[in-house]
């Protein structure tokens, strides 16, 4: 295969990691909570599309938003009622709560959905560029990854919402003395993270075949993504999930597709070693 090749489909999936990750960053550097649901959350995005284009005739471009609302509003619903009540706790109470949740939710979905792998197929063609190939339906969902990505950056920087989270991840304290309603910022912030997971698995599920047996696939993605980039930050996730896809990409072409996922967790373990704030991230986050 062409170098270019390769490192063109080592991007592509590095902007899909990018959007996988960035919701799992974001809860995990403001809220301190290591989100064990993330995985299910993609997975349940990723069914909700899919049912959406099989029984309602809704395409997935269109089910984005409705799958987005729906997603926020699980995740705001979980953290406000349940998580904040231990937000506070040792990081392995909070990892347990969110690990029970996410095994009631990936049960259920396995019962009323079946394990069946999902896909919806576009059958949009493809593209090819100086010898470099790429399926029309992976380029949109490229296109969609980088964009949703995009705004998660633009509402992060320049809302009210997206100071005041800033805020309350640099000093929970001062920030309350603003003003800010922390459990209510805390709640937004997990339903962001929910609904960067649902939108992710929109995107999934219109290139890779979607089934609740990859929810942990995902969540290790997430984790990788986390570690490379550096908690808490857009720019971090986005870093990570690049690297991540061009390391894939170049161990699947050279030690086999078998052995990438592998090379991916030897990144996670070396970037923890030499560098555990990740390669954009702030120190204090690791």
């Amino acid at each position: 295969m062409d170098f270019a090749q390769i490192i063109v489909n080592g991007l592509a999936l590095g902007a899909l990691y990018a959007c996988l990750g960035v919701g799992f960053s974001l809860v995990w550097g403001v809220l301190n909570v290591i989100n064990m649901l993330h995985g299910s959350f993609i997975v349940l995005g990723g069914y909700l599309a899919y049912f959406m284009w099989s029984y309602l005739g809704i395409h997935p471009l269109f089910a984005l938003p409705l799958v987005g609302a729906l997603m926020f509003a699980l995740g705001y619903g979980l953290q406000y009622t349940l998580i904040n009540k231990i937000v506070h706790a040792p990081v392995l109470t909070t990892l347990t709560l969110t690990f029970g949740l996410d095994m009631i939710l990936y049960n259920l979905m396995t019962v009323y959905f079946s394990a069946t792998p999902r896909r919806i197929r576009l059958d949009m063609g493809s593209f090819e560029f100086m010898g470099v190939f790429m399926p029309a339906d992976r380029l949109v969902g490229v296109a969609l990854a980088f964009l949703l990505t995009g705004l998660l950056f633009y509402v992060m920087r320049s809302s009210k919402i997206g100071r005041a989270i800033v805020a309350v991840r640099m000093d929970t304290v001062a920030a309350q003395l603003m003003g800010i309603r922390i459990n209510n910022i805390y709640a937004i912030t997990f339903g962001i993270g929910a609904m960067m997971a649902g939108l992710a698995g929109v995107i999934f599920v219109m290139v890779f075949p979607t089934t609740t047996s990859v929810a942990g696939v995902y969540l290790g993605k997430a984790f990788i993504v986390c570690v490379v980039g550096g908690l808490g930050s857009v720019p971090g996730a986005l870093v990570g999930g690049l690297v991540l896809g061009i390391v894939e990409s170049l161990s699947a072409h050279y030690f086999g597709p078998q052995n990438a996922p592998i090379v991916g967790f030897l990144l996670l373990l070396f970037l923890l070693l030499v560098k555990p704030t990740g390669l954009v991230g702030v120190k204090g986050y690791e």
